[in-house]
């Protein structure tokens, strides 16, 4: 069986996840956030052993930068051999613009 690759997450992505967690706080049913965010969770570390299984990320076409689809979330990281960086992760609709 192959090594697990290591898992790292951007600032921005970090911050994506908190967005989540206080926007429902807001709402006053923070036990939503919390569940969305430990399944957005639960499938990035489904990444250290397949850290293949997302698909490329449509609007760039690169080979290192992949997705997971999981609504209302698309989870998207930068993969190399040894480690996968979880760049954003953003409601399924949004669309990536490059900078």
């Amino acid at each position: 069986m192959p090594a697990k690759v290591k898992i790292t997450f951007s600032s921005s992505a970090l911050d994506d996840l908190q967005d989540v967690l206080e926007y429902y706080q807001k709402l006053e049913v923070s036990s939503i956030g919390e569940k969305l965010v430990g399944e957005v969770i639960r499938d990035i570390e489904l990444l250290a052993d397949h850290p293949d299984m997302g698909r490329i990320v449509p609007e760039f076409e690169l080979v290192d930068l992949g997705e997971l689809i999981r609504p209302p979330f698309r989870i998207v990281y930068r993969r190399d051999k040894k480690k996968v960086r979880i760049v954003r992760v953003w409601r399924s609709e949004r669309l990536m613009t490059k900078p």
